[in-house]
């Protein structure tokens, strides 16, 4: 059974076995999207703007919030697969005990931080009056999931270490119909607003997240999850913390300057709030579909760096920068080409559709370059380094960006000048991680030779 629902990454044909891995990751990321996507679209027909503000506006503090922590899912994603690259067995068990309480730990933490400090951080980012109170309490409500959403994401990265990505698919299909149900039922029925778009997404998370426990707690594999008898292995723990940290670190950098742009948005009021939200969403689909790439790119590298097949890494990049070029365009150009029957889904308002587009422009088309970059971060984690990937996106994204910010921007305060950081900020961060991927992959090219020397 465990042969049949995994992939063998250390073995034959790259491209197939990439895009069987890929695909599922796609599918699971766009139902993962459509838990927000859902909630904007509902309360963008049936309450209006200015609700549709109020939950749109919310994504990029969320992220600042969670990601330091969802990025410790990385670390465990690769801590297990080098243990199954190195066919270590006793230790991939002991990872995933402990991946699954820190999961919980820091959900709980996560849903404490949300509940009690949601309405001073929106007062931090700038929130208009008009949708404070409204975006305060969605938050209060979506952050009561988080305990589920952590464990969700901690126990698929490790089904996908494996070399599982259909399972995590499944839970998410399930649970993606449930939030879409329970969205009419709390807003057109019982008329609650973005309280019913909040409970909504908690209690779907809380479906998502049993389904992959189930999944774990019945396989009779390595990855054998024991509810009763999680405990912390320091050795898995300090793996998934070198990697993950710097993981989560990076991406709290990158909501850092998303925060700061959204400050930046709510500067120009509701109108540009709700068509900047409904535009970033529709862009969410394209960067989950290329994001996909990057995590095969991180699973497949860490399993042959584990195996200690260190060329076949180089041919995993080639292939994940063709298909996350390829995809990137296709998806990009197509999002901007049907972007006004697509913010349509969202929002009947003209203002908010023709505002919106500014952004689809700007930021779907050159989309891949954001693509390229990914990639090359999964290829350095996988490669073992993440301290280097997390401080070029300290310097080339959020230094970047919040320079253009204080400079540019106040000096030419229009939305198109705000939106073009995005894509200057991809190519000058991009760069940098091609350079500091040729000098990894030498370097470990280089101890493997001495290690066969030897």
């Amino acid at each position: 059974m465990m042969r049949r629902k995994s992939i063998d990454m250390m073995e034959g044909e790259l491209w197939s076995s990439i895009l069987l891995f890929t695909v599922p990751l796609m599918l699971s990321g766009i139902f993962q999207l459509l838990f927000n996507a859902v909630d904007m679209i509902v309360v963008g027909k049936y309450s209006g703007s200015t609700s549709m503000a109020a939950v749109s506006s919310t994504g990029s503090l969320i992220n600042l919030i969670c990601n330091l922590f969802i990025g410790l899912s990385v670390g465990s994603s690769v801590c297990v697969a080098r243990r199954i690259g190195r066919k270590e067995y006793e230790e991939v068990y002991k990872a995933v005990q402990t991946s699954i309480l820190i999961a919980m730990i820091t959900g709980l933490v996560l849903m404490i931080i949300g509940v009690i400090l949601s309405g001073t951080f929106l007062k931090m980012m700038g929130s208009p009056e008009d949708v404070i109170s409204l975006s305060t309490l969605y938050l209060r409500i979506y952050f009561l999931g988080m305990p589920a959403t952590m464990v969700y994401n901690f126990a698929s990265a490790i089904l996908r270490a494996r070399g599982d990505t259909k399972r995590p698919l499944l839970a998410l299909m399930i649970a993606g119909v449930l939030n879409a149900l329970l969205n009419l039922l709390f807003v057109v029925v019982f008329h609650m607003d973005v309280a019913g778009v909040g409970l909504a997404s908690a209690i779907s998370s809380f479906v998502s997240a049993l389904i992959v426990l189930r999944v774990l707690v019945k396989d009779e594999s390595y990855t054998h999850l024991e509810l009763k008898k999680l405990f912390i292995d320091p050795d898995a723990m300090k793996e998934i913390v070198q990697v993950g940290l710097p993981a989560g670190l990076q991406s709290t950098v990158f909501s850092i300057s998303n925060v700061a742009i959204q400050s930046s948005v709510n500067s120009f009021g509701r109108i540009v709030m709700a068509a900047n939200g409904a535009a970033g969403s529709i862009a969410d689909f394209v960067y989950t579909i290329m994001n996909s790439f990057y995590q095969s790119c991180l699973t497949f590298t860490s399993q042959n760096i584990g195996a200690g097949k260190v060329k076949r890494t180089l041919k995993i990049l080639l292939v994940c920068e063709c298909l996350v070029c390829i995809s990137g365009l296709l998806f990009g150009y197509g999002a901007y080409l049907f972007g006004v029957p697509l913010l349509n889904i969202y929002s009947d308002d003209p203002e908010v559709i023709a505002s919106g587009m500014i952004k689809m422009g700007i930021f779907c088309r050159p989309y891949f370059l954001c693509g390229i970059m990914d990639v090359l971060v999964g290829a350095l984690r996988g490669l073992g380094s993440s301290i280097f990937p997390m401080i070029t996106s300290l310097l080339g994204s959020c230094a970047f960006r919040l320079i253009w910010i204080a400079t540019y921007f106040k000096a030419h305060h229009t939305i198109e000048v705000l939106y073009y950081s995005y894509p200057l900020s991809w190519i000058l961060t991009g760069f940098i991680h091609l350079l500091t991927y040729a000098f990894v992959y030498t370097r470990a090219l280089r101890q493997k030779r001495q290690e066969v020397g030897n």
